[in-house]
């Protein structure tokens, strides 16, 4: 919402049909837009993308513009996984079953070079992405990425999430998606 010296400018509503007293829409648009704008992210921080994402949350980003004001630190109640920084590949279990804890419907988000590809930590020890133990969504490039781009990141989440169907975590599609990590 913007506010201007003699008037509010509101957001967009889904498309419907509109009457006096009335808004008729379809159930997935609803249900969208109220995903979209309550989601609770899980930060996986383990580096210094993590110190960026505190930057992100700040008064001077403010995530909480975005519906993500509430951190959630149990796997239980959130439904975005953000994982910065690091991963080694002794943590790559417990990653793994914090995503399994995590109720349908999750998306994951991976911030940093570390996360998306093991950054320029070409060793034994480090995971080569993430993705190679759990699905990733989103993308967020960088060493370490600037909090716009966290943020940018966080919008490309918010419109798969708005825009997903609702069945489609019962599709085959999905379920095969899921079954190629290993993941029931």
């Amino acid at each position: 919402m913007e506010a201007t010296a003699d008037k509010i400018i509101v957001g967009e509503k889904p498309e419907g049909i509109e009457g006096t007293g009335f808004f008729a829409t379809r159930l997935d648009k609803v249900v969208g837009l109220a995903r979209k704008n309550s989601i609770w992210p899980l930060p996986f921080a383990t580096s210094c993308c993590g110190i960026e994402f505190m930057a992100t949350m700040g008064a001077h980003y403010d995530l909480a513009r975005f519906g993500s004001e509430r951190l959630s630190f149990s796997p239980r109640q959130a439904d975005l996984l953000m994982v910065m920084g690091t991963i080694a590949k002794k943590m790559g279990p417990v990653l793994r079953q914090v995503y399994e804890q995590m109720a349908e419907p999750r998306w994951v988000l991976s911030v940093g070079a570390c996360a998306s590809s093991g950054g320029i930590f070409d060793t034994y020890s480090v995971l080569q992405g993430i993705d190679r133990i759990i699905p990733v969504d989103v993308y967020v490039p960088g060493c370490p990425p600037r909090p716009e781009q966290i943020i940018d990141g966080v919008m490309k989440i918010q419109y798969l999430v708005e825009t997903e169907s609702l069945r489609r975590r019962d599709s085959a599609e999905y379920k095969a998606m899921l079954n190629k990590y290993g993941i029931e």
